[in-house]
């Protein structure tokens, strides 16, 4: 028989075991549990902890360190009122202690253990989640140059006027835009462009208020939100302000920048009553500005929208003759004053209309260069050339150089000077050419010397100076340019001789250009005075202007020798004035 000794003996053993394994165990949890990666702590109904994780522990340490007490207190109270309501909360925590914000996203859950109510809270660290969903939101809604809202924000915020007005508020949308930005740009590079929009965002947005946004909505251009306003004086009273506050010079990188800006303004409810509306509204009054004067502001009328309107019509008209190449060139000649040889002629575009009648380039060079089509109506200029070349020939002779102009904003373009250098080769008699480019070009555009104009020379392709004496003439510039031409521009010529100082300057222009080897031009040349003068007066060998020949059309070109000297001695020898328009300035880029 078994002794019943042994079975309570083998009883407590295996109890013994149990306990043992049990022990074993709840040491093992214990240990997973102060190390597991979340913080875990446990309240009970007081807010006392009677159980946390290390993590749990450090998380509470920095919070004590970094939060205020009334933070604390807060949290504290906010654990109680879930427990006292037994319902669970997912809530996030901001930490700011530390050299970085820390972001906790923590889970509180009510339980019953053992009759006790506890709040059992877990927190995991979201802090690189949130920053990079902060940069998201920034990179959206804020401008990284200048901190300032985005397109989208200024909108959302009108829209929400607009939705929920009641018929009795008032606002003011503004559009401003940094006059000659691009100039400031190649001028002082992209960096210091920079550095001048950031400033002059700083400076716009000074004496807002809380309710007003200012923001950057592309480049240059920053659209302004005044609400709420009480009257149209208050307005411009204020915009004035703004005006007076940019005229102050700008010190950047030890440079001293000059900026002006042209303002735009709607209003509400009478420009419009949506925010896309009201936008356009004030950009058009903005560009009514940019054509005036620049540094001002205007408010938007109805005749800017006509106006606005028959721009578009010109723009789709000018697109549509482009696709259909409805462009023509005139020749205007350049003739030796001394023996009436000519010497080269000169390429003017003119357009034709719908209608077919001759459009003056004062119609569509300024306005092709700003919509980005004069690279393509240059090539069509280019193509019109290698079209009538025999005619060319056989009219002016097979030396005569053709000159063809291009844009200060193209001569900077090497994207488009080094395709525009492979055209010009593919003609096959690229010696021939002669490049007229407007001194700006040269004077804020160093690369031009170093890198485009080599790419010429190697083909033999000459350069020549155009209007030189309107632009940012300086004879020390012209000393560092490599052209083989000068052309003086129109308003030096006309006159001369009656016009002592402008014959100094000439003199001075000639001494110079003979020391640097560059043939001299008069343009404009319009009566025999002017001729006489310069035959006498002057070494100029060469003139372009009426007085030899108006530009003449492909379709009339015939042999275009210099009148007789009997016939230029008579004043009724030169073009009736109503002729001219043909002559007529495009702003600084004529023909």
């Amino acid at each position: 028989m078994h002794s019943p000794y042994k079975k309570n003996f083998q009883a407590a053993a295996t109890q013994a075991s149990n306990e043992s394994i049990f022990d074993s165990e709840l040491s093992l949890l214990r240990d997973v549990f102060k190390l597991l990666p979340a913080g875990v702590t446990v309240q009970d109904e007081s807010g006392e902890f009677v159980l946390m994780n290390d993590a749990g522990a450090t998380l509470l340490q920095r919070a004590t360190t970094a939060g205020t007490s009334s933070q604390l207190s807060d949290r504290r109270e906010t654990c109680l009122e879930l427990l006292r309501a037994g319902r669970p909360a997912v809530l996030e925590e901001a930490m700011a202690g530390g050299p970085t914000k820390q972001v906790f996203l923590t889970s509180h859950r009510p339980i019953r253990v053992a009759g006790r109510n506890l709040l059992i809270s877990s927190s995991t660290d979201i802090s690189e989640q949130k920053a990079f969903e902060d940069h998201l939101f920034r990179s959206a809604y804020y401008d990284e140059l200048t901190g300032l809202p985005t397109r989208r924000v200024i909108e959302h915020r009108v829209d929400s006027l607009l939705k929920y007005d009641n018929g009795q508020g008032r606002f003011a949308l503004a559009f401003l835009d940094v006059d000659n930005f691009k100039h400031i740009n190649d001028y002082y590079g992209h960096t210091v462009g920079d550095a001048l929009l950031a400033e002059i965002a700083k400076r716009l947005g000074l004496d807002l208020r809380e309710s007003d946004i200012l923001s950057r909505i592309s480049g240059d251009e920053f659209v302004l939100l005044l609400n709420p306003v009480e009257s149209v004086a208050e307005v411009e009273e204020f915009i004035h302000f703004i005006l007076q506050r940019l005229k102050a010079p700008f010190f950047i990188d030890q440079s001293e920048i000059f900026a002006s800006t042209s303002i735009g303004v709607s209003l509400y409810p009478e420009h419009g009553r949506s925010y896309e509306v009201l936008r356009q509204n004030a950009d058009i009054a903005m560009y009514r500005v940019k054509n005036d004067s620049k540094g001002d502001a205007a408010f938007f009328d109805s005749s800017m929208e006509r106006e606005a309107l028959a721009r578009m019509k010109i723009e789709q008209s000018l697109r549509l003759a482009i696709l259909e190449k409805r462009f023509c060139c005139a020749f205007q000649p350049k003739v030796d004053i001394r023996t009436q040889a000519v010497i080269g002629v000169e390429a003017l575009v003119r357009l034709r209309d719908d209608e077919g009648v001759i459009q003056a380039p004062s119609t569509f060079i300024n306005l092709a260069t700003e919509l980005g089509l004069i690279d393509e109506l240059t090539h069509l200029v280019l193509a019109e050339i290698v079209k009538s070349i025999d005619l060319i020939n056989e009219t002016f002779g097979t030396e005569t150089t053709i000159s063809i102009n291009v844009a200060a904003k193209q001569a900077g373009n090497p994207d488009f000077m080094r395709p525009f250098a492979e055209a010009l080769e593919a003609t096959g008699f690229p010696q021939r050419f002669m490049i007229e480019v407007t001194e700006d070009a040269f004077v804020t555009k160093t690369h031009i010397q170093d890198e485009i104009l080599p790419i010429f020379r190697r083909l033999g392709v000459k350069i020549s100076i155009d209007d030189f004496g309107i632009g940012y003439s300086s004879l020390s510039a012209l000393a560092d340019i490599t052209a083989d031409e000068i052309k003086i521009d129109r308003s030096f010529i006309t006159d001369i001789h009656k016009r002592p100082r402008s014959q100094g300057i000439l003199r001075a222009i000639e001494s110079l250009s003979e020391a640097l080897g560059m043939t001299v031009i008069a343009e404009g040349l319009e009566s025999f005075e002017e001729l006489a003068y310069l035959q006498a007066a002057t070494k100029i060998r060469y003139a372009q202007g009426y007085y030899f020949s108006k530009p003449i059309f492909l379709e009339d070109l015939r042999l275009a020798s210099p009148r007789a000297s009997e016939a230029r001695g008579s004043i009724t020898s030169r073009p009736a004035p109503e002729t001219r328009a043909a002559y007529a300035r495009g702003g600084s880029y004529r023909r």
